[in-house]
């Protein structure tokens, strides 16, 4: 079977099993089997998936059916997926610094397919500390991309959406006819920025440094983040994950933040957000993350009034929740029954898995609001 009809007939399986994946989806796979190849059975699931899913319930569809054509010996002869690897991240042991004209030996960590499925539905606030260092390894190696999205800069066009004045007159000094070419523009294409803003309040303890290890992620791939923590207080910490090293980075948050594993005061967190940072970080239209267990101890009617108020000035709100992983879990506290009717998005972020959906989200938000 030919490599574009395999891709075609996973397009039809999908569409058949309830995913909503559009005409060009053949298409659209066999450009994301250019970006990443073949050779990775966990880079090419991992794009197809990005190209696919547009919610967290069609996550075991997708599974059933990537497997279904692709797995196993009764795989399609038209396309098939290599073994998967085994990668290796080299790491720095030691900081810069530490001694004058050395450098530090480097550790090397091995992390593969193998780490991955023993450690991605384990929950973080469960992990030893060897397991909790391979998930940091695990997440600084998460490939993704949000989508793009329209800027109000424009560029010239061959044929654009508008007609660009200046440089059509300035073509009219170089014609020596009549005939007048007309110059056009398109609007640029930019990625969306993110806005994290974390609760690190004490019933928090257990998740706050893992998710602010997958905030730093999110900066060194994507530049544009604007990161905030609270717990009685609010405090900016995007200059901390400047940082290139992760552990510096979280070591500086730890540093700068005086309240962590305080109290929960969300509501006039996001007060102080909005009041006092919103102009300044939210142009672009950025994507803004939530993430706390929603157990506040403030009004719930102000939580409800400021996310609502947040809301207004970003493209997306999308809450994490760590206890949301768990078996029988409902947002029954106060804070979760004020926010959530102003949430675009609720996931749960206890375990690598819930990042990985997460990143499938980031990936899929079109470049409008829906609603």
């Amino acid at each position: 079977m030919a490599a574009s009809r395999v891709l075609v007939e996973f397009g039809r399986r999908l569409r058949a099993e309830g995913v909503p994946v559009g005409p060009t989806i053949a298409r659209d796979l066999a450009q994301a089997v250019e970006a990443v190849g073949l050779a990775s059975a966990e880079d090419t699931y991992h794009a197809f998936r990005s190209v696919c899913v547009t919610a967290a319930e069609q996550f075991p569809v997708f599974d059933r059916v990537f497997f279904e054509v692709f797995g196993g010996s009764d795989a399609p002869s038209g396309l098939s997926v290599a073994a998967e690897r085994t990668r290796t991240w080299t790491i720095r042991a030691g900081r810069a610094g530490e001694g004058e004209g050395e450098e530090p030996a480097p550790e090397t960590v091995v992390v593969g397919a193998s780490a991955r499925e023993r450690l991605g539905h384990k929950d973080f606030s469960e992990l030893t500390p060897a397991e909790a260092a391979e998930v940091r390894q695990l997440i600084a190696s998460m490939m993704w991309r949000p989508a793009d999205t329209w800027s109000r800069r424009r560029r010239p066009a061959r044929s654009g959406d508008r007609p660009d004045p200046r440089r059509t007159l300035r073509r009219m000094v170089t014609t020596e006819g009549d005939l007048l070419m007309p110059a056009f523009t398109e609007r640029r294409i930019r990625r969306r920025p993110l806005l994290f803003i974390a609760d690190v309040s004490g019933s928090m303890e257990r998740y706050s440094e893992m998710l602010l290890y997958f905030a730093h992620a999110a900066r060194g791939r994507l530049g544009r983040l604007e990161a905030f923590v609270f717990s009685t207080r609010l405090t900016r910490i995007t200059r901390q994950l400047d940082r290139r090293s992760p552990s510096e980075a979280i070591e500086r948050v730890a540093e700068t933040v005086q309240d962590w594993s305080g109290g929960t005061k969300i509501g006039d967190a996001l007060r102080v957000f909005n009041r006092r940072w919103a102009r300044r970080v939210t142009a672009g239209g950025p994507i803004a993350i939530i993430v706390s267990d929603g157990w506040d101890r403030g009004d719930p009617e102000v939580l409800g009034e400021e996310i609502a108020r947040l809301r207004r000035s970003v493209h997306r709100v999308v809450w994490l929740n760590p206890l949301a992983s768990r078996p029988g879990y409902s947002p029954e506290t106060r804070g979760m029954k004020a926010a959530l009717p102003h949430i675009d998005d609720f996931l749960p972020a206890g375990r690598f898995n819930d990042l990985a959906s997460v990143v499938a989200l980031l990936e899929s938000i079109p470049a409008r609001r829906l609603r």
